[in-house]
């Protein structure tokens, strides 16, 4: 099994990255975050995780060994693929979802694409115990929750907000900071 890659970036595309090693180009979809982080010609070192199917075989990259324990927390649950594994991991930081899991708050996971009401309740209900116990991540979580809705009725796209809320670091609490911070993410990205 492939567990670790190290490499020149020879190319990042939507979803995926091509990490040449020795001559051979291997295939790695990882996160928008993780992707953004990679540059062509650039050195890269990825924690993988190999997907066998009948008919292919498909590889995940993450920048921290955090995210690749947390993919493959999730892929225990029955029904999350991979790709909605990558998708879940895309929606936030590792901390708030651990805090949305252990706080049994399936609604925050409903927004993934992919994940609806019943999957997003078996992720609660399977992984809940195996998370933790919230922490200080549980007021981050609902602020962000806050600052998202404050940021959609701005007329942010989810997406967009989301983003924006993930670049918010924990130790800034309460909804209208966080709101603010993100907006202030937000204005730095468009400018």
């Amino acid at each position: 099994m492939i567990g670790h890659l190290e490499g020149v970036v020879h190319s990042a595309h939507a979803g995926a990255t091509i990490i040449s090693i020795g001559g051979v180009g291997y295939k790695v979809a990882t996160t928008r975050e993780t992707l953004a982080s990679l540059k062509p010609g650039a050195s890269a070192s990825l924690w993988t995780h190999l997907a066998v199917r009948e008919d292919a075989l498909d590889l995940y990259g993450f920048s921290m060994q955090e995210e690749l324990h947390f993919f493959e927390l999730l892929l225990t649950v029955p029904g999350i693929g991979p790709k909605s594994a990558l998708a879940t991991l895309d929606t936030a930081s590792i901390g708030t979802l651990r805090a949305a899991i252990a706080a049994g708050n399936a609604g925050y996971l409903t927004n993934v694409s992919g994940i609806g009401k019943k999957t997003a309740a078996k992720i609660v209900l399977e992984l809940k115990d195996k998370v933790g116990a919230p922490d200080q991540q549980s007021a981050s979580l609902k602020g962000d929750e806050e600052a998202l809705e404050a940021m959609r009725a701005l007329g942010y796209s989810q997406a967009e907000a989301r983003e924006a809320l993930k670049k918010v670091p924990a130790t800034i609490e309460g909804s209208s900071a966080r709101l603010r911070e993100a907006l202030r993410v937000l204005g730095s990205s468009d400018s």
